[in-house]
């Protein structure tokens, strides 16, 4: 057996990975003259030592999740959703038309309406790359970067010419009815003597992120319809062997995948806007490629990377207020994880896999 343990394989390369992009950003930052410990410190503090820093944290995490999630059922389906961005700006759509126009006698029901609308919204924007796909022989990545940009066209003249309110300026639909909104961390855990996560826009949505790690884990690795997404992944001449139908397969990982990415709308639009606006998906889209990468494509390991590149976006925003350092070099610090992570991974991967067969055939 050449190859390291399962548990080596989950932890052991991304750490490396996330190492060497450390170590890299750190020589950048030394670069443009600055102190990078000191640039560390200040992340952490502004991240994760105050509640509103891990607020602001979670609440970025929270996208990524679903996001993340969303790359990482069609990975397993051996496709590449770059659609996440487009998919969840048109969820966002699905929420503004339940929030805006059924009636809601309080948030718990709301929210289980507008999770529906994003949902479905999201799953119809990926289903017809997903019949391109399987039915065409058009290439999922051509289609779907295609239809970030149908997405952002379209829903730019619906909130011009369809939602926005009468004399308003800005392209963003009316206000949610107040029964839609949604709690947030500080309404949720702060007492009359403690307020906790002041300003911070973390919701309920982040419990939600977390219930679909949970059943997107049930899903692939507990029902017979992960399976085949699996075993159609791993090689497609098989999978047809087994009777699995590509054309069913791919189109229905592809569903699930847009309707995943379709829920990240629950977060910005329903829990921190409470209205429908243009650029809420903020690059969350993109973003969940590399959290889908590094967490392997499980769940446990998407919401642990989510987590990272949530405390990269808060500790970024931290840098570029009270630092020279400018938040670009966040995306300097995301594109040197991606590409260990990606690109690079046999770079990590191989010398590891060396390593623990020389240990082995020293015990041997």
């Amino acid at each position: 057996m050449d190859r390291m343990p399962a548990w080596a394989d989950a932890v052991l390369v991304p750490l490396f990975s996330l190492v060497l992009a450390a170590i890299l950003s750190a020589l950048v930052i030394i670069g443009i003259g600055e102190d990078p410990v000191a640039a560390f410190k200040l992340m952490v503090d502004g991240a994760l030592m105050r509640s509103s820093g891990w607020g602001y944290t979670l609440y970025y995490a929270t996208n990524f999740i679903f996001t993340g999630l969303a790359v990482a059922v069609a990975f397993h389906a051996r496709m590449f959703n770059i659609g996440g961005e487009g998919q969840a700006m048109i969820g966002g759509l699905g929420v503004a038309l339940v929030c805006l126009y059924l009636p809601w006698p309080h948030w718990t029901l709301a929210l289980l309406g507008s999770a529906a609308g994003a949902a479905l919204f999201g799953a119809l924007w990926a289903l017809i790359p997903a019949y391109l796909q399987a039915k065409r022989g058009s290439h999922i990545v051509i289609t779907t970067i295609m239809f970030n940009f149908i997405a952002a066209a379209l829903l730019n003249y619906i909130l011009v010419n369809l939602l926005r309110p009468p004399g308003a300026m800005d392209p963003a639909s009316a206000n949610f009815p107040e029964a839609t909104h949604l709690p947030t961390f500080r309404d949720m855990f702060s007492t009359a003597d403690t307020i906790l996560f002041r300003g911070a826009p973390a919701n309920v949505t982040f419990f939600i992120a977390v219930l679909a790690c949970v059943l997107v884990w049930l899903l692939m690795w507990r029902t017979r319809l992960g399976y085949e997404i699996r075993a159609f992944g791993h090689s497609e001449s098989a999978a047809k062997y087994a009777g699995i139908a590509p054309v069913r397969i791919t189109v229905v990982a592809m569903l699930i995948s847009g309707a995943l990415a379709g829920l990240m709308a629950l977060n910005t639009t329903q829990g921190e806007s409470e209205r429908l606006i243009l650029n809420a998906t903020e690059g969350a889209g993109f973003i969940g490629i590399a959290v889908a990468l590094m967490g392997r494509s499980h769940p446990v390991g998407v919401f642990l990377a989510a987590i990272l590149f949530g405390f990269l976006y808060q500790g970024g925003a931290e840098l570029a207020l009270w630092t020279n350092i400018p938040r670009e070099l966040i995306v300097v610090i995301q594109a040197l994880v991606i590409l260990f992570t990606g690109a690079l991974d046999n770079m990590v991967r191989m010398p590891l896999e060396r390593l623990f067969l020389a240990f082995r055939r020293k015990e041997g």
